[in-house]
C-alpha cells in the first residue's frame, strides 16, 4: 500500500515527539506528508510556577509548532480541550473525525487506549482517552457519512477510510522501526518542548536508553535505536 499522508492523534504537545519522533522524521524524509491532531494544549503541564498558567497553552502550542518543524511537520491541528480532563465524548470523536476527513490519511498513528503496566507514563488518562476517541474516529465515525452529520451537511467533509492504524505505547507490539539515524532529529524536537524537558537531567541519555532497549527487543543490535508500535489493519 502506498502511503502519501499520515495523521498523528495525541493528547498533548510533546506526546508524538516522545513516542514516535524518530519514526515521524523517517516518514517525512521519505516524502510522506505528516499531520498532527493535538487534543489538548497541555495547559496542566510545565514545572515553572512563576509562569502564569494562562500563558501555558500558548507556550505549549508554539513549542509543538517548532518541534514539528524539527521533524518536517507543519500541518498541526489543535483541538483545545482541557488538559487532565480529556473524555471520550461525541464532541471529541467529531472533532478528530473532522481532521481525518480533512487530511485524508492512509495511516493514522494513535496512542494506546489500553493501559500498559510496564510503561505507566504512557498510560496517562488523557493518553488513554485520546487513543480511545481516535480509534472510534477511525472506525466507525470518519468512514461513515451518516456519523456526525454536520461534517458533511455543513462543512462538506465526506467520509474517509484510513486503511491502517499504528498504536504507540501499546502493551503488545508487532512492529519496530529502526530510527538510529533520526535520533538527533527526535532529540531536537524534544528539546523544543522547553517547558517540559529543560528540567530533565540527561534527557539524551534517558531517551537513548529507552530506544536502545527497544532496539535490542527488536533484534536490531545494542548500538541501534528503535521505536515500537502495534500495527492494525483498519481498511
Amino acid at each position: 500500500m502506498d502511503i502519501e499522508r499520515i495523521l498523528v492523534v495525541t493528547a498533548h504537545p510533546d506526546d508524538v515527539d516522545f513516542g514516535a519522533g524518530g519514526t515521524v522524521r523517517k516518514w517525512t524524509e521519505a516524502g510522506i506528508a505528516v499531520s498532527y491532531c493535538i487534543c489538548t494544549d497541555g495547559d496542566a503541564g510545565g514545572v515553572d510556577r512563576d509562569i502564569p498558567r494562562s500563558e501555558i497553552p500558548k507556550i505549549r502550542r508554539q513549542e509543538q509548532i517548532t518541534a514539528g518543524k524539527a521533524l518536517g511537520v507543519s500541518d498541526i491541528h489543535f483541538l483545545g480541550y482541557k488538559d487532565g480532563d480529556l473524555q471520550v465524548t461525541q464532541d471529541l470523536r467529531r472533532d478528530i473525525s473532522r481532521v481525518i476527513r480533512q487530511v485524508k490519511p492512509q495511516r493514522v498513528l494513535i496512542q494506546s487506549p489500553e493501559r500498559n503496566w510496564n510503561r505507566i507514563y504512557s498510560a496517562h488518562p488523557d493518553h488513554l482517552a485520546a487513543g480511545e476517541a481516535a480509534i472510534f474516529s477511525v472506525y466507525p465515525d470518519a468512514r461513515n457519512p451518516f456519523a456526525h452529520p454536520s461534517l458533511l451537511a455543513d462543512e462538506n467533509l465526506d467520509a474517509w477510510t484510513a486503511s491502517e492504524v499504528w498504536v504507540m505505547g501499546a502493551p503488545e507490539v508487532n512492529h519496530f522501526e529502526n530510527v538510529t539515524e533520526y535520533f538527533p532529529h527526535k532529540l531536537a524536537a524534544l528539546r523544543e518542548h522547553d517547558s517540559q524537558t529543560a528540567h530533565m537531567e540527561d534527557l539524551e541519555g534517558r531517551v537513548r536508553g529507552w530506544m536502545s532497549a527497544t532496539a535490542i527487543e527488536a533484534g536490531f543490535g545494542e548500538h541501534a535505536l528503535a521505536e515500537s508500535f502495534r500495527v492494525v489493519n483498519s481498511a
